[in-house]
């Protein structure tokens, strides 16, 4: 299905409803920021089976390796955080 398509039934939903096109846009601009928390769970997911196969190779090494995913995923954490925050404010 054609995104205009999709976009268009929305607004016309929307328009039903009493609600302003640019209350749409929001609803849709929040869904679309939720999203970044899909792509840091798929990251870190990355992260940690590289870390563990890493681990199994130099466990000499494992401290360090474990050190340095943690500060790594959180770092990718903090994407999926600014994504939530920015769709509350959206919404808000």
């Amino acid at each position: 299905m054609n995104f205009m398509v999709v976009l268009n039934n929305i607004l016309a939903f929307l328009a039903e409803t009493g609600l302003s096109v640019g209350d749409g846009l929001k609803a849709i601009g929040a869904g679309l920021a939720v999203f970044t928390g899909f792509a840091a769970a798929i990251g870190e997911g990355n992260v940690a089976a590289h870390a563990v196969d890493a681990m199994a190779r130099q466990p000499e090494m494992a401290g360090t390796i474990r050190t340095t995913m943690l500060i790594g995923q959180a770092v990718s954490e903090t994407t999926g955080l600014y994504g939530l925050i920015i769709a509350i404010l959206l919404v808000m």
